[in-house]
């Protein structure tokens, strides 16, 4: 019971730390901006200039709070709750001489919230023709008030709370207790609470004092790359294996990329490790507020690249010394515990278990996946993802639907969409690993399953367990799919057998012209077919590929058409060979019926079945096999 109130409670700050950290991410850009014009023209800086200095104070005062209360509206309600979000972040600006980010962290998302809460009260009582005028005046008033309140009610309560803060911090500071918060942060890290920490928490206290200070300690407590490149350095140097041959790869990427969860699986496969990453950051913290080191701005990502472009003149030394002798701590603390340990041989496996349990704490406390096993009740939509949205998700998305459906479950929307249109209330959102930033940008409030074939793969596995405690509901009646003979959108003549075995790109290329010369797509179609496999293969598996222009290319769809190339020897797609490349152009939905057929296929043909469809000098097997009504 203890386990289960622990595990709720470190999920529910992950999710409330990732909203903070989400508000703040988005906008990093413009704390670089800042950072960068104070760095450089305040008297104190490398190009001391007092006029060009005048820059940055509008930034700090005005610009950043609004971007954050704009982004934390927009998280509730979208753009309207950015808009409302920001106009309420006014009045607190206003009613403030020091920069208001927590007041815009607080002021921001209550915007956004009112609005959402005031559109869905009267969304059935406006009279036609009058949305427009009720939207606008409604978001304005409703700011207007908002405004108001935070000038004369919340601004002063959060100036009181600052200064309560502020002494708190710098008492701890005048007492050299600083290094202790190390104890709270490296475990934290690894537990994916980083960027809450320190985008959500140390940010907005480090820009006060670096307005005042020109420079703050609080944006190195966690920024830091020492203690994880003093856990790689240890692994290097006495580890075993696999484990030993990955981290020159891992420490490059940690330090010079600044992605700190690179290191995060070394220390779950040891958690004793932790006592060394605390040990580091301790030593680092104790050496940075000796040397009187710090940054002007955040570092974001926490690369050493990036401390150092943030470091103001005067402060090389101190922070260099903070990394050093954080890495060095943290290496020989750790490399006491490997060298001390029974396990001689830490396998590929010791290292992937842990990469997995990695992957399921930062899943914790997402929207929709708040625990390993969701209950099915919770699970309503799940999206796939593709460049273009309509190939490779298409076909996942269709194979997907028909088992769940076959199981029994039909309350459960399976759908595919491009990247960059992914709705917002998707559950689960699938996608090749190539994709995987990108998708992630473009749903963040989703939880992300990442593959690298979208018919063979094991999501069928995860989502029957997030339902194996919900009962199966019969299965309505489907509507019959439309039949793509009749609607032309697969023609006998479109289907080529036993042709001679090519290259991969003259394969799709010769796909492309005949969709071409029937009439499915323009010239320049072809072109985004061949840009398209370049980024990432289109082969599905069990000998089929299915190539389909890019996004950019969408435009120059006709209409919807689907040819289809048999190789009875094969064409190389990569590692792979493909006896059947289907040509896809899809306009709408309405080749999803025979993406349908395929996914059927896969599944249900034996080797022998799939061997005659890779080998018939007959074109009406391939045809009706394609075009079949469901």
């Amino acid at each position: 019971m203890a386990a289960k109130q622990n595990s709720a409670a470190q999920e529910a700050m992950q999710k409330f730390g990732r909203f903070l950290s989400g508000m703040v991410m988005p906008n990093i850009g413009a704390f670089i901006a800042w950072g960068f014009l104070t760095a450089l023209f305040i008297p104190t800086g490398w190009l001391p200039n007092e006029y060009l200095a005048q820059v940055g104070g509008p930034m700090s005062k005005w610009l950043i709070p609004l971007l954050l209360g704009f982004t934390g509206g927009e998280a509730i309600y979208k753009h309207r709750g950015g808009v409302v979000g920001a106009i309420a972040t006014s009045g607190i600006i206003a009613g403030a001489d020091i920069p208001m980010f927590l007041g815009a962290m607080i002021m921001g998302p209550l915007g956004g919230w009112c609005i959402k809460k005031f559109d869905q009260a009267i969304e059935d009582s406006i009279p036609n023709g009058f949305e427009m005028l009720v939207n606008n005046f409604s978001a304005g008033i409703l700011g207007g008030i908002l405004a108001i309140l935070a000038f004369i009610g919340v601004g002063p309560v959060v100036l009181s709370a600052n200064g309560v803060l502020r002494a708190g911090v710098e008492g701890i500071v005048a007492m050299g207790l600083l290094p202790l918060a190390s104890i709270i942060i490296e475990p934290a890290k690894i537990l994916f609470l980083n960027n809450a920490i320190n985008h959500g928490v140390l940010s907005p206290l480090g820009i006060q004092q670096a307005e005042e200070m020109g420079k703050s300690m609080f944006f190195l407590l966690e920024a830091n790359p020492g203690p994880g490149f003093g856990i790689l350095l240890a692994y290097w140097f006495f580890g075993k294996g696999s484990t030993k041959a990955s981290t020159p790869g891992a420490m490059i990427i940690h330090v010079l990329g600044g992605i700190h969860e690179i290191y995060f699986p070394y220390v779950l496969m040891k958690p004793t490790l932790l006592l060394a990453v605390i040990a580091g950051g301790m030593s680092g913290v104790f050496t940075l507020n000796l040397l009187g080191g710090g940054l002007i701005a955040p570092s974001s990502p926490g690369s050493i690249i990036a401390v150092l472009a943030m470091t103001p003149k005067g402060a090389f030394l101190a922070n260099m010394a903070d990394f050093l002798v954080a890495t060095v701590v943290s290496c020989a603390v750790a490399s006491v515990f490997i060298k001390a340990s029974k396990d001689d041989d830490e396998s590929e496996e010791d290292l992937e278990a842990a990469r997995e349990s990695m992957a399921a704490l930062k899943n914790r406390g997402k929207d929709g996946a708040a625990e390993p096993h969701v209950a099915g009740k919770d699970l309503k939509k799940i999206v796939y993802a593709c460049d273009a949205g309509m190939g490779s998700s298409a076909l996942g998305a269709a194979a997907l639907r028909k088992k769940l459906h076959k199981a029994g479950y039909n309350n459960i929307e399976v759908i595919n969409f491009a990247i960059g249109n992914i709705p917002s209330d998707a559950q689960i959102v699938v996608s090749h690993e190539k994709l995987a930033q990108r998708a992630i940008e473009d749903s963040p409030q989703a939880e992300h399953i990442f593959v690298r074939d979208f018919t063979q793969n094991n999501v069928f596995d995860i989502i029957m367990d997030r339902l194996q405690n919900v009962e199966t509901t019969e299965v309505a009646p489907k509507a019959q799919q439309a039949d793509a003979a009749a609607s032309g959108i697969l023609k006998i003549e479109n289907v080529r057998t036993g042709l001679p075995t090519v290259s991969k790109e003259e394969a799709i290329r010769a796909a492309g012209e005949l969709l071409v010369k029937s009439g499915y797509v323009g010239e320049e179609y072809v072109e985004g077919m061949i840009r398209r496999e370049a980024d990432i293969s289109t082969y599905v598996g069990k000998g089929i590929a299915i190539p389909h222009g890019e996004n950019e290319v969408k435009s120059s769809i006709k209409k919807t058409g689907i040819v289809v190339l048999q190789y009875p020897q094969g064409v190389k797609f990569g590692d792979e060979t493909a006896h059947l490349v289907v040509g896809i152009a899809g306009l709408g939905n309405d080749h999803l019926s025979i993406l349908a057929n395929i996914a059927t296929t896969m599944d249900e043909c034996t080797d022998a079945e799939l061997q005659n469809l890779y080998t018939t000098t007959d074109a009406k097997v391939l045809f009706d096999m394609f075009t079949k009504a469901e």
